[in-house]
């Protein structure tokens, strides 16, 4: 699912045109993205949590030549979900590869 699927989906679910839905969309995506780069946190509630976590420094290397390299320091946006959204993933769903058997004949 992309961002205009989801806009058509809000669209339909609310009777709404698919831009205005796309409009929606869009502000809260950016609200999001905003928010956590200004350090708050965005907590949406049976959802998840959105923060920003650091990333240290650190010593890499190129794959192509295996030269060492230096890695900056950055930022990256984390997302952690709500014990709701959990048990949706792990309930019952047939396309859920947990619930397929590791059986081999």
């Amino acid at each position: 699912m992309n961002t205009a699927d989801l806009a058509d989906k809000v669209a339909a679910e609310h009777n709404l045109g698919k831009a205005e839905a796309k409009r929606m969309v869009e502000t809260v995506l950016s609200t999001i993205a905003h928010t956590a780069g200004a350090g708050e946190e965005v907590s949406l509630g049976g959802f998840g949590k959105f923060k920003v976590a650091e990333r240290a420094a650190r010593q890499g290397r190129n794959p192509a030549t295996g030269e060492t390299i230096q890695i900056a320091a950055s930022r990256k946006l984390a997302f952690t979900s709500a014990k709701q959204v959990r048990d949706t993933l792990n309930t019952g769903s047939e396309k859920s590869p947990a619930k397929k058997s590791a059986h081999k004949g």
